[in-house]
């Protein structure tokens, strides 16, 4: 006999059923049947709780978002050199892909075809909070236009190697998080040639402080 769950554990997990076939298929290719089969839950209840397919694919990456937020948000108690700070965060990064590789995949795999209404918003919501993030810990307010265009950059190469990480395994995952510090360090080298800001921004960082 199947256990009885609270409505919140059940909604949880009828989302982890989604997160992981979202992750390994196409949206188009999943069905609320298919979530349900996996679930060991009847159709009507995915309805219940979801209404329909198009409900829970955004369930379940918002949910996979405010996860990955909650793991990049940096303790208020610690307070590191920007340098230590972003490969603190990278191990968090790397952390929640490890640990929740379908979650990762699935809200990837929410852009860019998928660009438009609510998904997209989610998918770049989760991108804008983290350039926020990192320009928060750099102490820049409003960069020009070389320095978010880096930036923003490097989070499309960070999301990148996630996903090639997650599918061969083949590089220590350390030493490719290393690898994401020094590619920053880099693109911020061939941008200061373009913008003094950037210029200022990189000697900070390089002299630590």
């Amino acid at each position: 006999m199947r256990r009885r769950l609270s409505v919140d554990r059940r909604r949880e997990e009828l989302i982890s059923v989604a997160l992981e076939l979202f992750g390994t298929r196409d949206p188009e290719d999943v069905s609320i049947d298919d979530v349900a089969a996996r679930a060991g839950a009847s159709r009507a209840l995915v309805y219940h709780y979801f209404g329909g397919k198009q409900e829970l694919y955004l369930a379940a990456l918002r949910s996979a978002a405010e996860e990955l937020e909650a793991r990049l948000r940096p303790p208020g108690d610690v307070r590191l050199r920007p340098l230590d700070e972003l490969a603190r965060g990278l191990k968090s990064y790397f952390d929640f892909v490890e640990e929740h590789a379908a979650g990762f995949a699935a809200l990837l795999r929410g852009g860019p075809a998928n660009r438009s209404g609510e998904v997209g918003e989610i998918v770049d919501g989760v991108r804008q909070r983290l350039l926020r993030l990192i320009l928060n810990r750099m102490h820049i307010g409003t960069p020009g236009p070389v320095l978010r265009v880096t930036l923003r950059s490097w989070i499309a190469s960070v999301e990148t190697a996630g996903l090639d990480w997650l599918e061969h395994r083949d590089m220590d995952r350390g030493a490719l998080e290393r690898m994401l510090v020094d590619h920053m360090i880099a693109l911020l080298q061939v941008a200061e040639r373009y913008d003094g800001q950037v210029a200022h921004l990189l000697e900070r960082l390089l002299s630590g402080d």
